[in-house]
């Protein structure tokens, strides 16, 4: 009997090193911009999968047309990132990207746009669905931030953190068609569902600007929170989460009668958002504290705080709700 109990537990010694490692679908990946890291977190426990070096100054990130991988920006590394948007493992890097603060496909998939924050102006790329090529690049007044586009991939727009502006600019010709000026410090950016209006975090105040695009003009200011600065929609197509980096919140508003309905407090500086699948949880990063928050969206509670690195910033999973 000894003699079997000896050779089971050698052969278990022997095949445990070689043994696959464990797969774990739809992590959470959140970037941790001031350590140059992702976190991979696990959606069901809220554990740490694993941390890696990724590049300098990740801020945001998001997943190609197709779905078949997540491009991460590293700002101040010059490169993109592409990742597998289920297992977080690196695809590939494409190098030479000047400043990738901000990035965006046209909804008709035909440009990639880049806001280079710290070189005031904005990048076009040819997207032929695999690879980039520069077509210009476009100066714009100070710290171009966050970007939106119209419906029909005719204009994309873009906050000014530094000018306290949105510009339109023209896809086609690459062309600054208006520039308007707006709250302090505007941030975060969106179309609402109707194509009809722009929403603008005004940063350095305490409300959402809202843009008659066409009409080039502010026809509504919705009081939020202080810090006002990014947006994250639910999936059902009328309401949006907006947080609140200063005053510790996030509001909830409805993109239809344009009114404030809910508010959640969250600690530590919440920044970007992401919505799971079924709408019931929310995911915040907090930029203060070196944690992600996970709410509970039905009774507007955080259920749990996760440790991350220093200032995490951009935060995506696969099974997520859509961006309306």
């Amino acid at each position: 009997m000894r003699s079997r109990s000896l050779l089971a537990s050698l052969l278990v010694a022997f095949l445990v090193p070689f043994a696959a490692p464990a797969v774990h679908a739809n992590v959470v990946v959140v970037l941790n911009s001031r350590d140059a890291t992702v976190s991979l977190l696990d959606q069901q426990t809220y554990k740490e999968i694993s941390t890696f070096p990724i590049g300098k100054e990740p801020h945001h990130l998001m997943a190609t047309p197709d779905n078949k991988s997540l491009i991460v920006a590293n700002a101040v590394g010059d490169e993109l990132v592409f990742l597998d948007p289920k297992t977080g493992q690196i695809q590939r890097r494409i190098s030479d990207i000047a400043d990738p603060y901000q990035i965006g496909f046209s909804p008709d998939q035909k440009w990639f746009v880049s806001n280079s924050l710290r070189l005031d102006r904005v990048d076009f790329y040819r997207y032929d669905g695999k690879d980039l090529k520069l077509s210009s690049r476009v100066p714009l007044a100070k710290l171009p931030s966050h970007m939106a586009f119209d419906a029909a991939s005719t204009t994309v727009f873009i906050t000014q953190q530094g000018s306290d502006q949105v510009s339109a600019i023209d896809l086609a010709t690459q062309k600054v068609k208006w520039t308007l000026p707006v709250g302090k410090l505007p941030a975060g950016i969106v179309m609402t569902p109707d194509d009809k209006y722009l929403l603008v975090g005004i940063m350095g105040k305490d409300y959402v600007e809202v843009i008659d695009w066409r009409a080039q003009k502010t026809v509504k200011r919705i009081k939020a929170g202080v810090g006002t600065h990014n947006f994250r929609a639910l999936g059902d197509k009328r309401h949006i989460f907006v947080s609140n980096r200063t005053s510790n919140e996030i509001n909830i508003l409805d993109q239809q009668t344009l009114e404030m309905v809910g508010s959640i407090p969250v600690p530590g500086g919440p920044d970007c958002m992401e919505v799971s699948q079924d709408g019931k949880t929310l995911w915040a990063t907090l930029r203060w504290i070196k944690k992600v928050a996970v709410v509970d969206i039905p009774s507007r509670k955080v259920i749990k705080l996760i440790p991350v690195g220093r200032s995490p910033h951009g935060v995506y999973f696969a099974n997520r709700a859509g961006n309306m």
